[in-house]
């Protein structure tokens, strides 16, 4: 029996985005699946997602009421996946910022590791149209993250990584409450303290062309602290 992926795309009004990132996504491989994690979006995402859905049984979506946050819609999928069999988990920003073309090279070297990490800083600095000073903040927010964890990657703070579904079972996801930079940073590092092995695959980041970005300043804080809490938890034995 071929082994199954399950691309998770956390969605809050991105009905530009959605109805060009799915197929495309569908395209690279046909072992692909793809859940949508919609959180009440009020320009009409889900409907589209639902649209789409009757010519194609591979696209799934789960519908909240309300704007979440990005961590527990993950979290959602990630309990989506294990539930309905899946082998492999991706986790996809809608806006195109992650190149579909890549998922292959995903599939194909988690094969050998356990947690794959696209990585903007593994090979130089691959980010197109960020200013300056968000480039410098996520940089830095990352040689912070390594210096603090000793998480071992250049990259922690990503959002376009896959998971073998059996990192996604050992890691108790209801003790999971981050959300933007702290959630992919908490992901990797229980990842890395559970044993899994993580490989980084150098990919081009591009910065969204239509929509708007959700970055915050709750979400930088909330990873500046969040290093400092994994770091004691891994300490004292409670991650």
């Amino acid at each position: 029996m071929s082994k199954k992926a399950l691309v998770i795309i956390p969605t809050y009004n991105e009905l530009e985005n959605i109805q060009g990132i799915v197929p495309k996504v569908l395209e690279q491989d046909p072992s692909i699946e793809v859940l949508v994690v919609d959180d009440g979006s009020p320009d009409g995402t889900a409907d589209a997602v639902k649209r789409m859905q009757v010519d194609e049984p591979r696209i799934h979506i789960l519908e909240r009421a309300k704007k979440m946050g990005l961590g527990t819609a993950y979290v959602a999928g990630f309990k989506y996946a294990i539930e309905h069999g899946f082998d492999y988990a991706c986790e996809m920003d809608a806006d195109f910022s992650h190149d579909p073309k890549v998922l292959p090279e995903f599939l194909k070297a988690v094969q050998e590791y356990d947690l794959i990490l696209g990585s903007r800083y593994i090979e130089g600095v691959n980010v197109v149209n960020w200013p300056m000073k968000r480039l410098l903040l996520s940089y830095y927010a990352n040689v912070y993250t390594r210096i603090v964890t000793g998480l071992p990657v250049k990259d922690s703070t990503g959002g376009f990584k896959c998971f073998r579904i059996e990192v996604l079972k050992a890691i108790d996801l209801d003790k999971v409450k981050s959300n933007g930079y702290a959630f992919q940073i908490e992901m990797s590092f229980k990842a890395h303290r559970n044993g899994f092995k993580i490989k980084e695959v150098p990919i081009i980041f591009m910065d969204r062309r239509v929509g708007v970005s959700k970055m915050s300043k709750k979400i930088v804080y909330e990873a500046v602290w969040m290093v400092w809490l994994l770091r004691l938890r891994a300490i004292f034995g409670r991650l």
